[in-house]
């Protein structure tokens, strides 16, 4: 199923990696306006490369690649390798520190129709074009997507323990507070075993939708241009970190909806009144107890308006009004029912296409900011939700349906600059390229 390969690796060169968390950044679609500013003043960091900040934004980031190149900030290791990658973090609340265990790779870029690579978002076709034309013009991959494999066995995991034995680089903490630490693995008889590994699996793509579809334009273009290519050049493969779902290190946030503005000028009494025709609406008195009281409640929310709390939980006979033309997994979920019953039927936003346009609703995952920005009149109201499992991701990815818009946030994000991948034409025939690849798809 899954081709992987190995990739002679783009690193900040030893002097500046041992300084590593003033280089990397945060992933392009999470890095806020006061991260960017802050990370722009610092000429060498990786921001440069991934949201380039100019007229000409690809050009501007093909130039700064080659002259990092040159003059040796980016230097490439010698031999190829499987670079293993682990993320140490902590949750809110609890002492507990987790390890998300992975490891990056080039992987084949697979369109969707050939049922390898797994979605369940989505895309915004503006953010597709924009990734797509900075890999055109630079032949650069600056931060890799989250795929996940699931491996009972847990068999790579030896490996890449043994490889964390002697570290690249390390962040001490990057910018959602998690400590990130990268090795490599050399030895051509294990980059072997993880090929195997991967060869009968399906990858679910858990972050990382528009760079990965970026990755796929790219290919197609060069395809398009080069009729006789043979499959194996290196535009053929996109840079994927991965990460075995039968883990317990595999955190999925939930993501919270806001409502910046009623349609129709609806007023409180009249939300609460038409929340009432589908919902059990109960008075909560603590609206800081709200995702206690939800938890693991099928088709239950949590309500924030105008100082006051409450708790719905969806009618069971309604459900069957939920007449999008979708699958039964997406049906079932929460956020469906959220999506369709509250934007949809109380508020007149028509179908999820409308819904991903619509500027009346925002997304926040930070509980305590959701009370704030009703409070300060940012916003009308809040809705409070849980967080979706990874077998739901998994249902709706084999159902071939994609979930609401920001149903999941995998926590914590992969970060920019900690490993670059180069697909750039020049890259291709060297020595141990053909030993670890397959014959030509």
């Amino acid at each position: 199923m899954a081709e992987i390969q190995p990739l002679r690796g783009w690193r900040y060169n030893s002097a500046l990696s041992a300084d590593i968390d003033t280089y990397v950044s945060p992933l392009f679609d999470v890095v806020s306006a006061k991260q960017r500013e802050a990370l722009y003043r610092n000429p060498l960091n990786s921001i440069h490369l991934s949201v380039p900040r100019a007229d000409d934004p690809a050009a501007a980031a093909a130039a700064r690649l080659r002259e990092w190149q040159t003059s040796g900030v980016l230097r490439q290791d010698e031999l190829p390798g499987i670079y293993a990658y682990y993320q140490y973090f902590r949750l809110p609340g609890s002492a507990r520190e987790y390890c998300r265990k992975g490891f990056m790779c080039h992987i084949r870029a697979y369109d969707w129709a050939e049922d390898v690579v797994l979605r369940h978002e989505n895309t915004l076709p503006a953010s597709v074009s924009d990734r797509a034309e900075l890999l055109a013009r630079t032949q650069f991959q600056t931060s890799a997507t989250h795929g996940l494999y699931r491996d009972e066995g847990f068999e790579l995991e030896t490996y890449l323990d043994e490889a964390m034995r002697a570290p690249l680089c390390e962040t001490e903490e990057d910018y959602q507070g998690a400590r990130d630490v990268l090795a490599v693995i050399q030895d051509a008889a294990i980059i072997r075993r993880f090929q195997a590994g991967l060869a009968g699996r399906q990858v679910i793509l858990a972050d990382g939708h528009h760079r990965y579809e970026g990755s796929l334009a790219n290919r197609h273009a060069r395809r398009a241009a080069h009729p006789a290519a043979t499959g194996r050049e290196l535009w053929n493969y996109h840079l994927m970190y991965l990460t075995n779902a039968a883990a317990d290190d595999l955190r999925i946030l939930p993501t919270h909806r806001l409502l910046l503005e009623m349609p129709g000028n609806l007023d409180d009494a009249e939300l609460l009144a038409r929340l009432a025709a589908y919902f059990t609406v109960v008075p909560k008195d603590d609206a800081n107890d709200l995702p206690e009281i939800i938890a693991g409640k099928k088709w239950a929310f949590g309500l924030y308006l105008d100082g006051m709390a409450y708790k719905l939980r969806l009618r069971p006979e309604v459900h069957g009004q939920l007449n999008w033309e979708t699958t039964e997994e997406v049906k079932a979920l929460d956020l469906t029912v959220l999506h369709f019953f509250v934007l949809e039927k109380l508020l007149g936003v028509v179908g999820p296409d409308a819904q991903r346009a619509w500027p009346g609703v925002a997304y926040v995952r930070n509980f305590a900011e959701c009370l704030q920005r009703v409070d300060r009149g940012e916003a009308r109201a809040a809705f409070i939700v849980n967080e979706v499992s990874m077998a739901e991701v998994a249902a709706v990815c084999h159902s071939g349906a994609v979930m609401p818009p920001k149903s999941t946030f995998f926590y914590p994000k992969t970060i920019g600059g900690f490993l670059f991948s180069s697909i750039a034409d020049d890259e291709a025939g060297n020595l141990f390229a053909d030993y670890f690849q397959a014959p030509a798809l």
